[in-house]
Parts: C-alpha cells; structure tokens; sequence
C-alpha cells in the first residue's frame, strides 16, 4: 500500500537560522518557502519573467505538508470567509506553467530543431523545481544529470547511425541498380541465346531436308546402277553371242561354195587326217584350259554376290554385338534379382516363422468401432483412424484417454532451488491440455530461438532458464500453465523421438548438441540431393540419388548405403524409375519423419555406439583414465580427427574448459564414455584398416 506523498514529505518551511543572508526576509505567502535567486545556476532568467508577481523575489510552493484545516483557517485567517473550498494552486506553480506555456507558444515549429529548444525550456522549468526543493535537491539533481547523461549518449548514438543509415541507402540503391543490370544482360543474353536457338532448330531442319533429298537421290542412283548393271549384263551377253554368229558366219560360205561347185572328186584324207588331229590338240588344250579354270574359279562367286554377302555380314556382327552388351546387362540384372529373390525367400521364410508364432500366440483383432463413442462419436472416429494401423490406432486411444483422465488443475511445486526454473510456481494452475503436434512445435521455436540467441551471444545459455523466459515472453501471466501443461503432455508421450530426446536434454542427460546434429543431418542430405538436381525438377534417377547418398556419407559402407536406397525407394514405391527425394523429408502432424530419415537417424546411433566402442575396446584393462590417454585412444581410432574437435571431446568427458583440461583430475573409463555418447561424439574420418 502506497503512501500519499503529502504525509510523507516533511514541511519545506526553512527558519531564519537556515536562511542565507542574501535571502529576504518575507515570504511571497503565507507558509511559503524562501528561494535565494542568486543561488540557482541557470534559472536567473526564468525566475526574473517569474518574479512579477511575488514580493521581494519569493516564491510561496505547494502545500503539500499541510492538512485541508490548515490551509483553511490560513486562507480564512488572509481573505475572510470569502473562500470555503479546496486548497488551490500555489503561485509558484501557476507561474512555472505559465512560463512554460508562453514559452511553447513562442516556439516557431517551422525552425530546424524546434525539438531542441523544447527540451532546453523543460530544462530551465526542472531546474528551477530543483532549486525549490532543497531537501530533495541532490536526488532530482541526480536523475536529470542521469538523463541529461542518457539523452547525450542517444544524440552520440543517432549521430553515429546516420551515415551508417546513408550508406545503407547508397547501398541499397547500388544494388538494386546491379541487379537491374543483371536482369537487363540476363534478359539480353537470353534473347540471343533464344534467336540462336531458332537459328540452329532452321539450320537443323534444312539439313534434314538435305539428308531426306540426299537419301532419295541415293536411292535413285542405286535402282539407276542396278539398271544399268543388267543393261551392260545383257550387252555382253549380247557381244558373246556376235562373236559367235560372226564366226559361224565365216565357215559358213565355204561349206557353201564347196557345196554348191559340183566337185567329183572327193576330199584329200591326208589334210582331213590333219585337220582332225589339229582339232584333237585344240580340244585337249581346251579341255586343260576349262580343268584349270574349274580348279581355280570352282569357289569363287559373283561380286555381286560377295558385295551382298559382306553387307549382311557386317549388319549381323553388329546385331552381334548389340545382343552380347545386352545379354551382359540382362545376365547382371538376372544374377542381382537372383540375389533379391534369395535374399526376399529368407525374409518370407523368416516372416511366415513370425507369423505362425505371431498367429498362435495373438489375440483377434479388435472392434475398434467400440471406441467411437469414446472418441466424440463416428465422425471423429472415422477422421482419427482412418489409413491408420493397429499401432498407431491404440496409440491415438491412449493420447485420447490420457487427455481426458489428466487432471484439471495442477499443484504448483513452489519455488524451491531444487524444483526445476520454469516450475517454480505455486497454488492451481490449469490444465491447458497441450496436444501433441502443439508439444512438437514449442520443441521446434524454443530449440531454433535459443541457437539463434547463443549464436548471438557468443556462449551457450541454460536451456531450463530460456524455456522459462520463453514461455513468460509468450504468454505472460499464464506461463506457469503452459509449463505443467507441456511437461504432462511430454509425460504422456515419451515413445516419441524428439519429444523423449528433447526431456532427455532438459533434464542433462544428453547435451542439447545431439538435438543440432539431427537437424544438421537431415539439412546436410537435403542440401546434397537439391544441389544433385541440377534440373530443379524435383526428382533424381536412381544412379544420381545413389551417388548423392555416397557424397552425403562419405564414411557410411556399402552395406548401409544399400540399406537408405533401398528404404528410400520403398518409401516412394519406385520400380526403377525417377525418385521424387523431397517427398523423403515431409513430416507427418504431429512432425513424426519417416522411413527414410528414421533410418538415417537410427544409423547415426549406431555409428556412435560403434565409435564409443571402439574407444572402450582401445582402453580396456583400465579403470580409469586420464586427458593424455584419451587423448591417444581417439587418435588412434580417428587420426584425422583435428586438435580443436578433440580437445571439445575431451572436455566433453572430464567436464573441464578447454584452458583446465590438462589439469583434469582422472576419471571412471564407463563415466567418460556415457559422458562422450550423451554428448554426440561421432567420427570424422574412415576408420583405419586394421579396425573394420
């Protein structure tokens, strides 16, 4: 409860002891107090506009000690009766407003710094308020030296910013001018690229014209040799049976002189004798000749025939060689689904083992219409169910039921040192009765905001203390009901990923650095695969979405690879064709990943299990140990590593500052590993050969 000021401050009357000889010796009023002009530095014009209407320089102030009866008999004890009523202003009020708003009005607002002058008649009428009140002189002095101090600070400041506020402008403008030029010699080189285009598509079309007309002529050109091949086939045909017919023709007219001259006498057989044995001769020698030419021409063929032969022969060892590359491709696609379709067997095999326990061992089905009165009705039922499995159906009921069985007001944990910062509240507060998606997206704002503000501030912040502020940043009032109400709702579901890791990290039991990798990672694979598209279609072959995964883990085997490409594909229900990857990373309502980013995630836990023990491998037969043989056991498994990751490693463990870490007292082998894999260590180079 306050206290009004008029019984607070004592009277401001000064006696005659306390008054300096310059002062005068009455009072402006009655119960005034007495102000020595000639004391107030700066006020001298003020106080001389001021002085018309007060005697001998004194200025009476406000009764602020005096009670309503006393001012009452003083004013009737001055004036009579003729005022009954209120104590009104005193005259050294009335006269500092008065000053102050001739002052104002005298002010021409069209002058430059108009504000200044303003501000310096304030001022002068503080100053001679101060001077007034002498006991309270050296406090209001000291707040308007703070703001005289802090006003000059600013006016530095505003100083300091305009030319830095030009200079934006300057740059602004110049890139706004840059990128205008940009677009104007995009926009240019496009045109021509476009006109080249066109020009290149006519050029292409006219050669194709040339092509079809030279195809034609060819054409042409062939059926004229052809014809004109059997024309000179036939032409020499023709020439052989001349030859023939001419030589016929020069026997014929002896035979016929001989015949037609009446000869009685017959032939001499001495020249028939030796004409017949001429004919023998040129029949042996004819008979050699077509022996000879039977035993060297007996396997040749026509050039025609052989032209024809080798066509067909080069035609078919091209076809050749085409069925070998596609026999090769088809015979590795054989044998790889022969290795599926063994390995698929061992999966059938294995699920119908699991099935037969699973269906001996299993209960039927449940009606799960039954729950729809529970869940608002058919309607509701039908909304939250459907396209959902068992599992996730028993796991919408439960929230359900949770949700309804949770208590409708909590009880405040006090403000103790041991209740955690953001639950230090006491008495009821209500149950707001936080959904899960709403759980998922407070994770995701305080995590992304207290990055940002540790960035900012250079060191890491308390991530209990910052939920705290921004929870009451937020809400306010009702910040007490938002904590308890998120701390039921991460109670209700801690089968989740992010919400157990993100109570895992709220409470210290994992560094919140693991939460950044998480993110890190999954934005690492998608900035990998978006600069793989160089399309920006969206979508990647599978070749190109396979050399992406290798470019993105570099460290991860075969096997693993294997494993992301093949979850991936069974995610986008793909048979070989084109992959739409950004589908891989779209997150459900309540922001749950899927297949493909669970597996990236469980395999990093993995990875960092291996590595943890590895390092518990490398320093077995110890107990404890110390900086420099931790120190070499991390070398040894990672020799890449650099100085600055290993020495965070290393304070990670000992839990010491980077310039106390040789002064690490040692500690337990199994507290430094839990302490390493809390804290997300993983490796940075490929393992060495004689660890895989």
């Amino acid at each position: 409860m306050s206290i009004p000021v008029e019984t607070r401050l004592p009277p401001l009357t000064l006696s005659k002891r306390q008054r300096s000889p310059a002062m005068h010796s009455r009072d402006c009023g009655k119960g005034g107090v007495p102000v020595q002009l000639s004391n107030v530095p700066g006020c001298l014009s003020v106080f001389s506009k001021l002085r018309g209407g007060c005697t001998n320089g004194f200025l009476s102030t406000w009764p602020a000690h005096a009670t309503s009866q006393t001012v009452h008999q003083r004013c009737r004890r001055d004036k009579g009766d003729e005022f009954s009523g209120s104590v009104g202003k005193p005259r050294f009020l009335m006269q500092l407003e008065g000053y102050l708003k001739r002052e104002l009005q005298a002010l021409d607002l069209q002058q430059p710094k108009v504000q200044e002058r303003k501000l310096q008649t304030y001022r002068e009428v503080f100053d001679c308020f101060i001077e007034d009140f002498k006991t309270y002189k050296p406090l209001l002095t000291a707040i308007k030296n703070e703001y005289e101090v802090t006003l000059a600070y600013m006016q530095d400041q505003i100083r300091e910013l305009d030319p830095l506020r030009t200079q934006l402008v300057l740059v602004s403008e110049q890139c706004d001018r840059r990128i205008l030029a940009l677009r104007e010699e995009e926009r240019t080189e496009m045109k021509t690229l476009k006109d080249d285009k066109q020009r290149l598509q006519r050029v292409i079309e006219d050669m194709r014209e040339k092509q079809r007309a030279l195809g034609a002529q060819v054409c042409r050109l062939q059926e004229d040799l052809a014809a004109q091949y059997l024309s000179y086939r036939d032409e020499h045909d023709a020439r052989k049976l001349l030859i023939a017919n001419i030589s016929s023709m020069s026997y014929a007219p002896e035979e016929e002189q001989v015949d037609g001259i009446e000869v009685v006498e017959s032939e001499d057989p001495v020249k028939v004798k030796l004409s017949l044995n001429v004919c023998r001769e040129d029949l042996t020698k004819a008979q050699v000749e077509l022996n000879r030419l039977h035993a060297e021409y007996g396997d040749v063929v026509p050039r025609r025939d052989w032209e024809s032969l080798d066509r067909s022969h080069q035609e078919n060892i091209q076809k050749l060689e085409t069925l070998q590359i596609d026999f090769g491709q088809m015979k590795t696609e054989y044998d790889t689904l022969l290795e599926v379709h063994k390995q698929v067997l061992l999966e059938r095999d294995s699920l119908q083992a699991e099935l037969g326990v699973f269906q001996g061992a299993s209960t039927p089905r449940p009606d799960w219409e039954c729950c729809a009165d529970i869940l608002g009705g058919s309607k509701c039922w039908t909304e939250l169910f459907e396209g959902q499995s068992s599992q996730q159906r028993l796991m919408i009921l439960l929230e359900n039921l949770a949700e309804q069985t949770s208590k409708e007001f909590f009880d405040g944990q006090g403000t103790g040192s041991d209740v955690p910062v953001f639950l230090r509240y006491e008495g009821q507060l209500k149950n707001i009765r936080l959904k899960k998606a709403d759980v998922v997206r407070i994770i995701k704002e305080v995590m992304k905001e207290k990055q940002a503000a540790d960035e900012e501030q250079g060191m890491r912040s308390d991530l209990p203390e910052f939920l705290h502020k921004y929870l009451e940043r937020q809400h306010g009032d009702h910040a007490g009901e938002w904590a308890y109400s998120l701390m039921e709702t991460i109670h209700h579901h801690q089968t989740d990923e992010l919400i157990s890791l993100f109570k895992d990290i709220l409470s210290g039991k994992v560094d919140e650095r693991l939460y950044h990798e998480q993110i890190h990672l999954v934005t690492h694979v998608l900035r990998i695969l978006i600069q793989s598209d160089t399309a920006e279609s969206g979508t990647l072959t599978v070749s190109e979405f396979s050399e992406s995964l290798k470019k993105a883990f570099p460290l991860k085997n075969e096997h693993d690879l294997d494993d992301l490409m093949n979850t991936a594909q069974a995610e986008l229900e793909n048979n070989g064709g084109s992959l739409a990857y950004q589908k891989l990373f779209i997150e459900d309502s309540d922001g749950k990943n899927r297949g493909f980013l669970n597996l990236v995630k469980k395999q990093a836990i993995a990875e960092r299990h291996h590595y943890i023990n590895q390092l518990r491998t490398r320093l077995k037969g110890k107990r404890e140990v110390d900086v420099a043989e931790l120190r070499t056991a991390f070398k040894t498994i990672d020799p890449s590593s650099d100085s600055e990751a290993l020495d965070e490693n290393l304070c990670f463990a000992f839990l010491a500052q980077t310039e106390s870490l040789n002064q690490a007292v040692p500690v337990d082998i199994e507290v430094a590993l839990q302490r390493l894999l809390a804290a997300g260590v993983s490796r940075a180079c490929p393992p060495p050969s004689h660890l895989n």
